[in-house]
């Protein structure tokens, strides 16, 4: 079986979905690669290391043309669509829920596709798991560009011209992104406080040395074990909980996003302009509309002294590593989806049945 490799051209975008070292253990398995010329570039992945791993690297269209599954992490867009067949699979991102003239595009071609971000949280997919291992990194990114950003230093430092008072960072959503940024903004000497609609993340949070700030009615968590989409009634509760922490705060983090669909609103404009001057917000939720009201994706917005910068390209700014772990996960999801190097088309498995979004041409989710 041919997979091929494509070229991310999303804006801002510099991962690739399969590293040199995991195309390697896809040939020694079997599998031909055709790996679109430049592909890992900006991963610091050169062509001949490809070729090293036994890959092929060709231009773009060729990579259309010769291969059967295709792969990439952003949504095929337009441009992509039009060189796929009905013989393709494709596996990417989909947000199949929220980009249904996208499905419906694919499924006009006649072709498969398997979307990444609906693998199931369970314990056996894991492994496969892109939107941990990616959202890991957000996290620490996050603290790293607040770090930047910020007109202030993180720890208590005493000199002898005076003390310097610790930061204060607040996150909202303790995923593993926001788990992760408590953890790197700790390291670096802030004093962190986190809030969350489920209430099982306040041991997580605690354990790392910040506070959790409690909200009446919290019980948020899904089967699934993402977040389940706030009421009307909690969000008020939590913006009058949280909003003394708020406007003290140096640095906002925040994370939290419902699979499938529009981010929900934590920080509205009104509250922005109550923060402190010189207050920064990374929102790592823009992509799907921003956890602050004012976010706009990939730009920094500022509100009367506040800077909102909204960003889903955390992963991206440590591009080798993103790429590295988000090519192990797909390594385990091929190998789950295969036998021998041929698809199993196992519809009745868990795994199988979340992610496969269209198959030959049929829409199923």
């Amino acid at each position: 079986m041919k997979i091929g490799i494509l070229k991310e051209t999303q804006k801002g975008e510099k991962r690739v979905s399969i590293s040199p070292g995991i195309a390697k253990k896809l040939t020694d398995k079997g599998f031909e690669l055709i790996v679109e010329d430049d592909a890992g570039a900006y991963s610091s992945f050169k062509n001949s290391d490809y070729r090293e791993a036994g890959a092929k690297v060709q231009k773009r269209d060729v990579v259309f043309k010769d291969s059967q599954i295709l792969i990439k992490i952003n949504p095929f867009n337009e441009e992509d669509l039009k060189l796929v067949n009905k013989d393709h699979v494709l596996i990417s991102h989909l947000y199949h829920k929220s980009k249904p003239e996208l499905i419906q595009k694919i499924a006009a071609k006649g072709a498969s596709a398997f979307s990444m971000d609906a693998i199931p949280r369970i314990s056996r997919a894991q492994d496969m798991d892109v939107l941990s291992s990616q959202s890991n990194l957000a996290g620490y990114k996050s603290v790293i560009l607040g770090a930047y950003e910020m007109k202030k230093i993180f720890p208590l430092m005493m000199t002898a011209a005076g003390t310097i008072k610790p930061a204060r960072v607040l996150i909202y959503g303790v995923g593993v992104a926001g788990l992760q940024a408590i953890a790197t903004a700790k390291r670096l000497g802030a004093m962190v406080k986190a809030t969350d609609i489920r209430l099982e993340t306040k041991e997580q949070v605690e354990s790392l040395g910040a506070k959790f700030i409690m909200v009446e009615g919290a019980n948020g968590e899904s089967e699934s074990g993402y977040a389940k989409e706030a009421s009307e009634d909690y969000i008020q509760r939590q913006k009058e909980a949280v909003n003394k922490s708020l406007y003290k705060a140096d640095l906002v983090i925040t994370t939290a996003g419902i699979p499938g669909k529009k981010s929900p609103i934590l920080i509205t404009e009104e509250q922005v302009l109550n923060m402190k001057n010189g207050a920064v917000i990374i929102d790592l939720a823009a992509a799907q509309g921003g956890n602050c009201e004012i976010s706009m994706l990939n730009k920094t917005v500022t509100r009367n002294g506040v800077k909102v910068i909204g960003t889903s390209i955390a992963p991206e700014s440590v591009s080798t590593n993103a790429s590295e772990l988000y090519a192990k996960n797909m390594y385990n999801f091929i190998k789950h989806l295969t036998k021998d190097t041929e698809l199993k088309w196992d519809t009745e498995e868990q795994i199988t049945d979340e992610t496969l979004i269209v198959h030959n041409g049929i829409i199923r989710k």
